[in-house]
């Protein structure tokens, strides 16, 4: 069956068709209709009807975009597309599209891609994590995604830092979810750069501070708690989900120094003392999230 896959995002939606054998034989790009709900619905029957032309059979329609379905009521939560929050999404799409269409976080699109096409695909197990603007992550069991009754597996962000201390390492401001010292506020760019820019008056990204780490002892300070703060971060995914992988994303994962400075870091905090567990950088880049989309349907 050839296979439709939509990456949704805030500025732009990805639509990707691919063949019964996994290639790619169809691609465009759109911005994303913000203005209504309404518009949104439009605007995707615009685009698989576009995208169908290309297919000469039946398809599967796999859809990936930023939050969740509530398990309670069906509908989008915590999505940055605001117009979709509350609306049953899912089931609005498939009656429009007259057929089945299967949702997914775009955290959780990025790790079934890169289990299954990516740099997991020689694992049996594998946890994608994006260290990006936010910080999020999914997890994948035998080329499956792994889901729950709460629609939150892999949704590592929003977990307290490990060992967090204070004076250690500082105290942001509270996250956007109501919690405090969430992983995100620490691993995420925005949380990296963040952190650093109040601490030394500056407004500098997180690809800015990198760069001075080599020449700037204060930058480099700051790189080595990063270090320490994703390594304590990941040894709990270790300690309860021992994934075969970890595969990094998002634009702190481009980084080539963190796959030669974390691996060490991680076997003070691993349970036993000692960490086997390789982390590798993506592979797929910006086709992730489609390819990931498109792999939903089973």
């Amino acid at each position: 069956m050839y296979r439709l896959g939509l990456d949704i995002g805030g500025t732009k939606i990805a639509a990707a068709v691919y063949s019964p054998a996994g290639v790619q034989v169809y691609y465009q790009r759109y911005e994303t209709e913000k203005q209504s709900y309404h518009a949104f619905i439009d605007q995707i029957q615009r685009v698989v009807a576009t995208a169908a032309n290309h297919i000469p059979e039946r398809f599967s329609i796999g859809i990936g975009l930023p939050g969740a379905i509530c398990p309670n009521t069906d509908k989008i939560k915590n999505s940055n597309i605001l117009i979709l929050n509350g609306h049953a999404l899912k089931e609005d799409l498939s009656r429009e599209l007259g057929q089945p269409v299967w949702l997914a976080n775009d955290a959780d699109c990025f790790a079934l891609s890169e289990a299954v096409n990516g740099a997991g695909q020689d694992f049996h197990s594998c946890f994608g994590a994006i260290l990006g603007t936010g910080c999020g992550g999914g997890v994948v069991y035998n080329k499956h995604l792994v889901t729950g009754p709460n629609n939150v597996a892999g949704e590592w962000g929003h977990n307290p830092l490990a060992d967090y201390h204070p004076v250690k390492d500082g105290t942001p401001d509270p996250c956007y979810c109501g919690r405090n010292v969430c992983n995100e506020s620490f691993l995420s760019g925005t949380g990296f750069a963040k952190s650093y820019n109040q601490k030394h008056q500056t407004e500098l990204s997180s690809k800015d501070i990198m760069e001075l780490v080599s020449r700037d002892p204060s930058a480099k300070v700051h790189y080595e708690l990063y270090l320490d703060q994703l390594a304590r971060a990941l040894a709990q995914v270790i300690n309860f989900f021992d994934p075969a992988v970890i595969v990094l994303g998002g634009g702190m994962s481009n980084q080539e120094s963190l796959y030669i400075d974390l691996p060490s870091r991680l076997s003070q905090y691993v349970f036993g003392g000692l960490c086997n567990t390789p982390i590798r950088q993506a592979k797929l880049g910006d086709d992730s999230g489609v390819l990931g989309a498109a792999l939903l349907p089973v």
